[in-house]
């Protein structure tokens, strides 16, 4: 659960484009929002709302901090595409959601937020905090760790990731956003697999570190031990059903462990 003095000046925002929650931290200035739970209690808003300037990000952001109801929730709409059904994995539709999420990740920091992102097929299980690294302006989960995580060989994945506001991060999403181009037909988690070895991340002194794979784990990496695990997701998985039949296989591991750890 979070603490005041860990994780102040928080607030949760849902965006709808692949399902994904936000947690969002304002800069400055701004009241406290604490979880509950043993855990973090994650409420399931599916966005909705208006497209009209009363329903601006900004304005979203400043009222949420108040009140976490639906009409505080932000519809973040591609023109032309049709999200209410499932998008298949490298479909065009995949593609344009993918890419459409990382501008809309960049506009947040440039409002002055840091984020945490994460896929709706993460289950978490510890508050993620005390895992993080205190310096690192972009650290990121992985599908596979390699045991350093400054070590840029490392397989990041974009499904979950913690992010600060500045200069350095907004022009690395900035640059990662722009390399659609250069590599066309890719997703994102791919482009970022190519950009992350390009001299221009260095040059702008972003600090980027790979989570390990044993706190933040994944089916194509699982983490060993259920003392240690924060999240877990559902990645080297594809298709819905496939994806909820191994979260429920998750989370009864979890409620045996907390059985057997809590039990008289």
């Amino acid at each position: 659960m979070l603490s005041e003095s860990t994780v102040p000046r928080a607030v949760l925002v849902c965006a709808s484009i692949s399902v994904s929650i936000l947690l969002l931290y304002g800069a400055s200035g701004s009241p406290s929002f604490l979880s509950s739970g043993y855990s973090f209690n994650f409420l399931p808003f599916l966005l909705g709302g208006s497209s009209d300037s009363e329903f601006s990000i900004r304005a979203i952001l400043r009222r949420f901090f108040y009140s976490m109801v639906h009409a505080h929730c932000f519809a973040l709409v591609t023109r032309g595409l049709d999200f209410r059904h499932e998008a298949y994995f490298m479909t065009d539709v995949y593609l344009e959601m993918m890419w459409r999420r990382i501008d809309f990740l960049r506009s947040l920091l440039e409002l002055g937020y840091n984020f945490v992102f994460t896929d709706a097929d993460i289950m978490w299980f510890r508050d993620p905090f005390p895992r993080f690294f205190l310096d690192a302006d972009f650290q990121i989960a992985c599908d596979q760790f390699s045991g350093n995580s400054s070590d840029v060989q490392n397989r990041p994945n974009g499904g979950f990731n913690y992010v600060k506001s500045s200069s350095r991060s907004i022009e690395f999403y900035k640059f990662w956003y722009s390399s659609r181009e250069t590599y066309p037909g890719y997703n994102e988690q791919d482009v970022l697999n190519f950009i992350k070895f390009d001299p221009l991340v260095e040059r702008l002194g972003l600090k980027m570190r790979f989570l390990d794979t044993a706190f933040f784990g994944g089916l194509c990496e699982p983490s060993k031990d259920l003392n240690l695990v924060c999240t877990m997701h559902a990645n080297c998985c594809f298709g819905l059903d496939n994806k909820l039949h191994d979260l429920r296989i998750m989370l009864q591991d979890w409620k045996t462990f907390f059985y057997l750890c809590h039990r008289p």
